[in-house]
């Protein structure tokens, strides 16, 4: 008996030594009946939002880290994050003077494109723009961008190399390249810079061909100056390649379709409440010649807007694999703190009232895109759309 009793007041004394560990780890007691309070909804967000701060101002370990700032931009992401649609978003006021940026197609910089292996982290020229300052500066497609100014580049990601690169009109930039083993130092002096978002060339047999990356302000009057350019040319035919495209504004997008669409409606939209908003054409400019437009599973939003135009009126074939299928529009509003918040506020829907949102433009003819290890630079679905406008002239 004697055994057991000391076994039982040995599990008591046990419990009771429990009991005071738990009660000195517990923290601070005297927050226990605030977030009672909070957690049946008898506070505001702003009591819990303070009652967090100074918890962690009293008792996180590492208390220089703490950048207040910093974690209230992100509780604004994280609150509309918390929706769950993929493309309603808060910027802060850099990242929303980074997209105001992205949209316009112009920048500050020097005119050049700029790629980073993922593995090795080499930063590599691929484009130089002509009459640009990188241009000016002697930089050569190849080069390998090593240094900015007096910033290394060691092991940081491209976007933040090219923010780097870019900065206010009319200041100089020093770009270090390695070329051919030799180590250059170029100057340029950045300028405004227009991104050109389309290419176009002359194919063999008089087809024209028209590449359109993306849909940013200055993309209308590039795509229109390349039609016209082909066809000075004689263009018997067209392809029009908005592959990897992800899209961009409106109003871009419905303006370059007018320069090809019969008379009749190009895009429509409907708001939560059921308000319908519609976009028409005049047929003033419809194109009549064999017609393209090649697309791949991540050719999305505007690209799929004008894919679904062509389609529905059958002006011309749609050539590649299905798009992404992002069929809702987004709107920004601008606040005052120089911060914005993206925010979807309707469904698109093509000229025959089709819904393409999780769904995508379904090609009429299916090519998925198969590299040639032996020749990298060969494109069998362009052959393809290449093929197809052919067979109708």
């Amino acid at each position: 008996m004697k055994d057991r009793s000391q076994f039982w007041r040995g599990i008591l004394l046990g419990a009771l030594i429990m009991l005071c560990v738990v009660s000195v780890l517990g923290g601070v007691r005297t927050f226990v009946p605030q977030l009672s309070g909070l957690a049946k909804g008898d506070g505001r967000v702003e009591d819990k939002l303070e009652l967090l701060r100074q918890m962690l101002s009293q008792n996180y370990l590492r208390e220089d880290e703490l950048d207040e700032a910093a974690m209230v931009e992100r509780a604004y992401a994280g609150y509309v994050d918390a929706l769950g649609d993929p493309y309603t978003a808060y910027y802060d006021e850099e990242q929303t003077q980074a997209m105001l940026e992205s949209f316009s197609g112009e920048y500050s910089g020097i005119g050049a494109g700029l790629n980073q292996n993922l593995e090795t982290r080499v930063i590599t020229i691929t484009k130089v723009y002509e009459g640009q300052p990188a241009d000016e500066a002697g930089m050569k497609v190849g080069d390998i961008l090593y240094k900015v100014d007096e910033r290394e580049i060691t092991d940081e990601d491209l976007s933040e190399v090219v923010t780097w690169v870019k900065g206010k009109e009319g200041t100089t930039v020093d770009l270090y390249v390695l070329r051919d083993g030799e180590e250059l130092k170029l100057t340029a002096t950045r300028r405004k810079v227009e991104v050109q978002t389309v290419e176009s060339e002359m194919k063999d047999g008089g087809i024209g061909y028209i590449l359109v990356t993306e849909f940013d302000n200055v993309t209308y009057e590039q795509f229109k100056n390349a039609l016209e350019t082909l066809e000075a040319q004689g263009m018997k035919g067209l392809v029009i390649d908005l592959r990897s495209n992800p899209g961009g504004g409106l109003d871009t997008v419905v303006d370059m379709l007018r320069l090809i669409l019969p008379e009749g409606r190009v895009v429509s939209m409907e708001d939560k409440n059921g308000k319908e908003t519609v976009y028409d054409c005049d047929g003033r400019h419809e194109f009549t010649k064999p017609l393209v437009v090649l697309v791949n599973e991540n050719s999305a939003s505007a690209s799929e807007i004008f894919a679904g135009a062509v389609k529905d009126y059958g002006i011309g074939k749609i050539v590649g694999m299905t798009t992404y299928g992002k069929g809702v529009v987004q709107k920004i509003f601008y606040l005052q703190d120089g911060s914005s918040i993206k925010i979807t506020i309707s469904e698109y829907f093509t000229p025959k009232k089709n819904s393409i949102n999780g769904i995508g433009v379904v090609p009429d003819l299916e090519v998925e895109y198969v590299r040639d290890e032996e020749n990298p630079e060969a494109d069998n679905q362009l052959d393809v759309a290449l093929e197809e406008v052919r067979r109708e002239l």
